[in-house]
Order: C-alpha cells, then sequence, then structure tokens
C-alpha cells in the first residue's frame, strides 16, 4: 500500500476565543505535520448555529498567525478540498447521511424535547440505544408510511446512528495505546438535524476528514469518548482502508492540578488562558490575552510546546525548527499538564535576554512616547542592552529604566535617610568638578579617575556611590554607576547630581 502524504487538521468551532489548549492542540498538528513534510488544514467546524460567535472566527485566524502557526490550506487559505467552513457543505453531508439510512446504518428519530424529557424521568440514567429505542418514535417503530408522511407535513426529526450492542470497538491511539470500549455503553448519536439541515459534530468530522484525506487527527483527550462511535461510521461509510491514526492530547490542568484549566483559574491567579484579548459581544467581556499582557510569540511557542510533550533531554529552550526537528508524539504524556504560568513568565525573560538590542528597543519605543518620551533610537538600544535582564515583559522596562529618561524629581525617602550623609552635599559638589574636566566621558577612564580622587581624598568610596546613585536615579536602584553617567553624558550627570545638592542639601 503506498504511504499517504502526512495531511492533518486543526478545527476548532467559531464559539468564541480560542482556549490555550486550543492553541497547543493547533501547535502540535503543525509541528506533526512540518516535521513529516506534511500539510495543515485550517477547518472551521460551524454546525452549532445556536452556539456560533461573531468575530471568533476572524480572532482564531489572527491568534494562530500571530504565534507563527502556519496553514497550508482551508479558511482563509484556499486549497482543492474546500469548502473548508463546515456550514457551507450542507450538500455534502446530506448525502452521506442518506448513504447511511439506505444502508440500515441509522434511522429518522421524531422524538420531541418534552418526549425525551419524559422518558427521563420514567428510566433512570435513560439513554437512546439498542435497549430504548424501541419505546420511541421513530422509524424503526413507524412504517415507511407513516414515516414518510411526518416528514412531508413539516415535522422536525434527526438521524440517529444505529449502534449494535456488545462490541468491542479497538481504537488504537498514538499516545494512548490501544483502547477498547464495548458499543453497548454508546448511545445512538444524532448525527443530523432537519431543523437547520446540518449535520453534528460526529458525522461531519468524519465525512470532513475522509474527503480532505486526512492521516492523522490529533485532537483533546476530550474527544476520546467520541472515538469508538468515529471508528464506526468508517466501518459504516466502507472508509476502513483510509481511517487516520488517532492520537488524544492530555487536558491541561490548573495550576495546581486539579481539574481542567478554566478561563476563571486565569482570573483568580492573574494570568491570560486566551491568545489574544478577547472582546466578548454578547456580554462585553473583555479577556484578557498573552499577546496585550507583553508575551513574546515564540515564548509562547515554547511554553506551550513543553506542557504535555518533551523532546527527550535536558533543553527547554527551543525554536520552531527546532521543535519540528524534536517532535514525537509517542513522548507525549497521557497524563494531564499542570499550568505553571510562572514558567510562562520565565521563558517569556529568557526570550527576551536573545532578543536583539534594536528589536527590545523597537518593542519599548512605543511605551516610551505612552509616557510621553521622545528618545533617540540609539539611546533607547543602549539602555535597554543595560536593563533588558531584570524585566520578564518589555512593558517593565518602564518601571527599572524610566530614570534614563526623565531626571528625579523628587528622592526616595527610605534611601535618603540611608544614603545621604552630613558631608555628602559638599563631597557631591567636587565630584562635579572631577567629571567636569573628564574627556572621554566613558565607563572604564571616569571610574578609574574618580576612584583615584576619592581615595586621594581619603573619603568613603561606598557613601560617595550611594549618594551619586540617590542623585542619578532618585532612588537606589539601577546597574553599575559609571554605566549610567556613560549613557547619560556629562552635562546631564552634572545636571542631577547638582539638583540633588539642591534639593537634599
Amino acid at each position: 500500500m503506498t504511504q499517504r502524504k502526512v495531511r492533518v487538521r486543526f478545527a476548532p468551532s467559531p464559539t468564541g476565543a480560542l482556549h490555550i489548549g486550543g492553541v497547543r492542540t493547533a501547535l502540535y498538528n503543525y509541528l506533526f505535520a512540518k516535521q513529516n513534510g506534511g500539510d495543515l488544514i485550517l477547518r472551521i467546524e460551524d454546525t452549532d448555529s445556536q452556539r456560533f460567535v461573531p468575530g471568533a472566527e476572524a480572532y482564531i485566524i489572527e491568534a494562530l498567525t500571530w504565534l507563527g502557526i502556519k496553514f497550508d490550506e482551508g479558511v482563509n487559505f484556499g486549497g482543492e478540498y474546500g469548502p473548508y467552513r463546515q456550514s457551507e457543505r450542507k450538500a455534502i453531508y446530506k448525502e452521506y447521511v442518506d448513504q447511511l439510512l439506505n444502508d440500515g446504518h441509522a434511522y429518522i428519530a421524531f422524538d420531541t424535547p418534552a418526549e425525551l424529557d419524559a422518558k427521563r424521568q420514567e428510566i433512570a440514567n435513560f439513554q437512546y440505544d439498542a435497549s430504548t429505542r424501541l419505546q420511541m418514535r421513530n422509524s424503526l417503530t413507524l412504517s415507511a408510511e407513516e414515516t414518510k408522511a411526518l416528514i412531508d407535513a413539516g415535522h422536525q426529526y434527526v438521524v440517529r446512528v444505529k449502534i449494535e450492542p456488545n462490541e468491542d470497538i479497538h481504537v488504537n491511539d498514538i499516545i494512548r495505546g490501544e483502547v477498547v470500549i464495548n458499543s453497548s455503553i454508546l448511545d445512538d448519536k444524532v448525527l443530523y438535524k432537519s431543523a437547520d439541515q446540518l449535520p453534528t459534530y460526529h458525522l461531519a468530522n468524519i465525512v470532513d476528514d475522509h474527503l480532505m484525506e486526512v492521516t492523522h487527527v490529533i485532537r483533546g483527550e476530550e474527544w476520546l469518548p467520541s472515538a469508538p462511535l468515529h471508528v464506526l461510521l468508517y466501518r459504516y461509510f466502507g472508509w476502513t482502508e483510509t481511517m487516520p491514526q488517532f492520537a488524544h492530547l492530555a487536558l491541561l490542568l490548573k495550576p495546581e492540578g486539579n481539574g481542567k484549566l478554566s478561563k476563571r483559574d486565569g482570573d483568580r491567579l492573574g494570568f491570560p488562558v486566551f491568545p489574544l484579548e478577547w472582546h466578548d459581544p454578547k456580554t462585553g467581556d473583555i479577556s484578557s490575552g498573552y499577546r496585550e499582557s507583553g508575551y513574546l510569540p515564540e515564548a509562547v511557542v515554547n511554553f506551550l510546546a513543553l506542557l504535555g510533550w518533551n523532546p527527550g533531554n535536558d533543553q527547554e529552550m527551543m525554536s520552531m525548527e527546532e521543535l519540528i526537528n524534536y517532535f514525537d508524539l509517542t513522548r507525549c504524556s497521557k497524563a494531564g499538564a499542570k499550568f505553571d504560568y510562572e514558567k510562562g513568565k520565565w521563558f517569556n525573560h529568557q526570550y527576551i535576554q536573545k532578543k536583539d538590542n534594536k528589536e527590545v528597543a523597537a518593542l519599548f519605543m512605543p511605551i516610551l512616547v505612552n509616557h510621553g518620551v521622545k528618545a533617540d533610537p540609539g539611546y533607547v538600544e543602549k539602555v535597554v542592552g543595560m536593563m533588558k535582564d531584570r524585566v520578564s515583559f518589555i512593558k517593565d522596562l518602564w518601571e527599572v529604566c524610566a530614570f534614563f529618561f526623565v531626571a528625579p524629581t523628587e528622592y526616595d525617602e527610605k534611601t535618603t535617610k540611608k544614603r545621604w550623609k552630613a558631608d555628602s552635599a559638599a563631597q557631591l559638589a567636587e565630584l562635579i568638578e572631577v567629571l567636569r574636566t573628564r574627556e572621554p566621558f566613558d565607563i572604564e577612564g571616569t571610574e578609574e579617575e574618580v576612584k583615584a580622587w576619592i581615595e586621594s581624598k581619603g573619603y568613603h568610596l561606598g557613601n560617595i556611590m550611594n549618594a551619586t546613585r540617590l542623585a542619578l536615579v532618585g532612588e537606589g536602584k539601577g546597574p553599575h554607576i559609571f554605566d549610567i553617567t556613560e549613557a547619560l553624558g556629562k552635562e546631564e550627570s552634572i545636571r542631577r547630581i547638582q539638583r540633588a545638592i539642591e534639593v537634599l542639601k
């Protein structure tokens, strides 16, 4: 048998913001496709018209584009297997619904919601299956004439799959091995609804995977209970030879590990669970996103990749190319992965350090503008080169290095009490004269000359340095003193020291 080209799909429903767990599923599909020289398809599963949310589809595409997850075909990307929105494939699905009905693998059911509720009251743990379907109003209990008459009269109906009991169904899963489920625990799932003439997820995704020649279905473990039904449908259609291989990914768990990660966990602990900020069109609620919170896309990708998968070595920092090279579905964990959001911050810090200073400066520029600062790009580049190792987010650079752009107008009280001595004003006045004559105003030479002056005067080095830092910065923080003076330049350094003398006396 000829080996088929690897084709995988990411198939979200446009029912709201894309959860970070969905992003991880998309990422793993992308890594698998690229490693195997295959294609990644974006399919939008919008058959649930009641839950459709305007703007969700565009949000999903923007989020995955931001993260560098690239599709080879699908919605917005074109391709030969379209359309790629399920709502645009109604006629295709109806053909396969009819095939199942004609082959006796499905039947038409007319039960109303009220009738189903009554049966649930009558039978504990009611399930529509081989043991109960002959008590219901469907084409198995009605004659062909009665069934046709009800359809012709416009009665709404659903088509249910007809599952025979007491059969062991084998699902071969790349991550979990062989999973065996007995058909008796399965219900006769609804495959099609006449109300909107659309299939349910179970039928649509099987038909689409077959027609789009999908070779591997990599999805969350929440879909594992559906896998036996999907295996049966492939058999009913006679498609067992082209059935894709399944891989069900373990859940992302709360940081504490007890249960599935939710938006409430993010709200409670202060981290995003969506890739981009989400404005809910129904409620008006705004949810934070990784992009707007200041995370770099490559940091988010690296962080997510290691939640439930490991490369088999101790390497943590990996580019997209390295992730593609190392990725192996058999190294995915069967157990859920705790969502360590602090590790996500660590990755962001690491990626800021790896970035070129010019690139970090460009990202910092809009923040400076927001604070009313106009600065030379070269100067900003020099500053971030000194200060980027102190932050986990670009936005935090302002807090740690605002003094490079705005001279202090007041001085931290606690630091002043501790660092500004009775003789500080007189000593710093002398320091000004040393600095004024220093040429060139570089780091090493200036430091050497100042320290020689301190020694010749018998002054206390620590007292001079601490008082100078307070004068330049306004508090007891910042990098090496002579890195600061060199960056500020001679005139600005002298101006700041002079002002501290005047204010602090």
